[in-house]
């Protein structure tokens, strides 16, 4: 798969996340990267970086570098057989990465079914 159509599957995931939680994210941007950065496990499919909204305080404001949320194209595309598949697996990772900038973590996450 090209990295314009994983792009666009990326972009499909994001157009499920209902409209009224997308508008409550805030100084969070969304990448393709190839692979996880060195010292990652490298089956990693996302990565969240950031300060959850749940614990952004009086000290967190302007100036602040926006969240990252990273979906991995490589990890993904070894584990899936078709781009049906592909597209499945990157709205879970989606969702699951923005669940985390919401402050859900990766336990509360396995028990709704995005784990």
């Amino acid at each position: 798969m090209s990295v314009e159509d994983f792009e666009g599957c990326v972009a499909d995931g994001l157009d499920l996340v209902p409209p009224e939680l997308t508008a409550l994210m805030d100084n969070v941007v969304v990448l393709v990267e190839d692979a996880p950065p060195d010292g990652e496990d490298e089956d990693l499919l996302g990565l969240y970086e950031g300060t959850p909204l749940t614990e952004r305080g009086e000290w967190w404001g302007a100036g602040s570098l926006p969240d990252r949320i990273t979906i991995y194209r490589l990890p993904t595309l070894q584990i899936c057989e078709d781009a049906e598949e592909v597209a499945q697996e990157v709205a879970v990772t989606v969702v699951h990465e923005i669940a985390h900038h919401f402050g859900i973590d990766d336990e509360r996450l396995h028990e709704l079914g995005w784990g």
